[in-house]
Order: C-alpha cells, then structure tokens, then sequence
C-alpha cells in the first residue's frame, strides 16, 4: 500500500468546512470524490487539521493510501480537471509510511487580514474594520499572548481537543495595502481559537476593554470572559510545517 502526500489551497467561500458534514458540501469530500472518479475506489483523506465554514488555506495538506503506484503528475491534472476552480490540487507526491497530515504537524502558521478600506475586489477576504485600531496598544497586547498555555477561554464550544494546552510561538501584526495581517504561529489551534484572540484583539485596540484583561481572561480558561468571534472570511490557514 502506498501512501501519497497532497499539498492543496482552496476558497472556502462557498463551502462548509474542510470535514465532511451532513447535508452540506465540503472540501474533503468533493476532492474524496474526485479521487474515487478517477481511481475507481473509495480512496479517504486526512488533512492537517479542519478549517471551519467560510475559512481559507493557502496551504492545506492531506495525506491518501493506494494499493498501486500513481502517475502523480496525470492524477494532480486529472483531479484539477473535475474540481471547482476554487480548490486547487498544487503538488501529490510518495511519503514514508509514518509522515501523517494531522500527528506530524511542527507548525501551522494561520493569517486573518484585517481592512481598514471598503474594496468591493477584498471584501471576500478581509475584516473590514470601520473604527481606527489603536496599533501601540495591539502591539503591547500581541506579547502576552505567547508562550505555552491553556488556551480553553479562546476555544469554542464544540472543541473536541483532548489537550487545550497549545504553545504559540509568534503573533505579530503585519502592514498590508490595504490593512493589517494578525499572523499566528503554533503548534496547534483550538477550535476557532484564531477568530476568538482576533475578536478580544480589535475589542482592546478599539478601546471596548483594557489591554490588562488579557492575561485575565487567559487564566480564567473561561470562554464567556474572551471578546466575540471574529468573521471566518478572513482567516487563512497560511503554512503548514512537518
């Protein structure tokens, strides 16, 4: 049995997540389907993590066993050909049997873009923000939460991690054209963990609560005490690093 390695991005716009769900559509499944057309078999894949409705990757990997040796090159075309323009498969290649897309994962790094202009050709994938970020007091904020933690306040309700315990590495505020770019390194993220530092992030800059309830609301482990989730259409999931 051969294992493949897949490196892909997508537009999440129009879809209801990377996971398979009932009554919906998303990417795992129409590319799952798109393997079992051309294959002729069931042919299950792994990503490196789900990435809620609405979301992006510029990077997603996902991992898939076959009982033969593939044309890879063929297969990627193939595939391109019978996917939405708005999934694309970049590169399929042979991997050790113990690589996995999800267990192996060192770093993932997530982008959520923040717009400080009303462009009709962004909006899809910038938050656009309409009161002035106060940038020094992000800046200080930006710090204190690194470092390893119990990030239970900024994880949803439905988080299935057995661990809430993540270390995040770098968090920086990045100048765009058009805006602001809140890059997130770690080693893993909690469900809509992103979205929610993000939204108690632009509720401190633009003044709604003080910088000093942060590392409050980091200890607390509580997630009524973290500011509201911020919009999915902004967050890409950026790199992923084995």
């Amino acid at each position: 049995m051969m294992k493949y390695r897949m490196n892909l991005s997508y537009d999440g716009t129009h879809y209801s997540g990377w996971a398979i769900q009932p009554n919906s559509t998303s990417i795992q499944q129409l590319i799952q389907k798109a393997l079992q057309t051309i294959l002729r078999v069931e042919t299950p894949i792994i990503g490196s993590g789900r990435t809620d409705a609405g979301v992006h990757a510029r990077l997603q990997v996902a991992h898939f066993f076959h009982p033969e040796t593939l044309n890879l090159s063929s297969l990627r075309y193939s595939l391109n050909g019978i996917l939405p323009r708005d999934i694309r498969i970049h590169e399929i290649l042979p991997v050790d049997e113990d690589f996995h897309a999800r267990f192996s994962v060192k770093k993932k790094i997530y982008h959520y873009y923040l717009s400080t202009t009303q462009d009709p050709f962004n909006y899809r994938y910038a938050h656009y923000i309409h009161t002035p970020l106060d940038l020094e007091l992000l800046k200080k904020a930006l710090p204190l939460l690194l470092g390893t933690h119990d990030f239970s306040a900024f994880a949803s309700s439905g988080c299935g991690a057995k661990n809430p315990v993540k270390t995040l590495y770098s968090l920086k505020i990045l100048s765009q054209e058009q805006g602001f770019c809140l890059r997130f390194e770690g080693d893993g993220f909690l469900y809509k963990m992103v979205r929610n530092i993000t939204g108690t992030l632009l509720e401190i800059a633009t003044h709604k609560r003080p910088l000093e309830d942060l590392p409050r609301i980091l200890a607390s482990k509580d997630r009524t005490q973290a500011g509201a989730t911020a919009p999915a259409h902004a967050l890409f999931l950026h790199h992923v690093e084995y």
